[in-house]
């Protein structure tokens, strides 16, 4: 699998298709539907598997988390699935990190480079994968630059790939 098999794969999912839809009705600014849910649908897991849909966005003229929690219920009512709704413009604060300057900036940032992806339709399908196509390919957890060894994150890195028990799936090679 390449980078047009994962684009192509995207775009012919009739779920994905309806979530863009539904978060494009929000009018969010900077939106993307991104980390594990496309993951998931790249490596055709089961979506009961998946434990949220990550919505991001960036509005640094609201950072209010109960906008966001508005969101998650006004996507709900739409479509009942388990929405995340995070504003980018804010979660540098929660996450104690320098201001990213998007949603895509944010996504760059996630901790693994197979969680760092985003799709969205603005105002067409757009893929964003900041570190390419071959990890999805290849099926590797490995940690993004800002989640290396020797980085003040990579115990981040860590902790996730134990509550997510990676390492007990067979099909995954972890790069740490």
């Amino acid at each position: 699998m390449n980078l047009v098999d994962i684009e192509r794969r995207l775009r012919e999912d009739d779920e994905l298709q309806q979530m863009l839809e539904i978060v494009e009705r929000l009018d969010l600014p900077d939106w993307w539907i991104c980390a594990g849910v496309l993951r998931s649908k790249i490596w055709g897991i089961d979506q009961n598997a998946q434990s949220d849909i990550d919505i991001v966005y960036f509005d640094p003229s609201d950072i209010s988390e109960a906008t966001e929690k508005r969101h998650e219920r006004q996507l709900c009512e739409w479509i009942d699935l388990p929405w995340s709704v995070k504003n980018q413009a804010r979660m540098h604060l929660v996450n104690d990190l320098p201001p990213y300057a998007s949603a895509q900036d944010a996504i760059a940032q996630f901790p693994e480079t197979v969680t760092a992806i985003g799709v969205t339709r603005r105002p067409d399908f757009e893929l964003y994968l900041p570190y390419g196509a071959d990890d999805f390919t290849d099926r590797i957890i490995r940690p993004t630059p800002h989640f290396q060894i020797g980085t003040a994150r990579h115990l981040i890195f860590q902790r996730r790939m134990i509550e997510k028990r990676w390492q007990d799936n067979t099909g995954l090679h972890i790069c740490i």
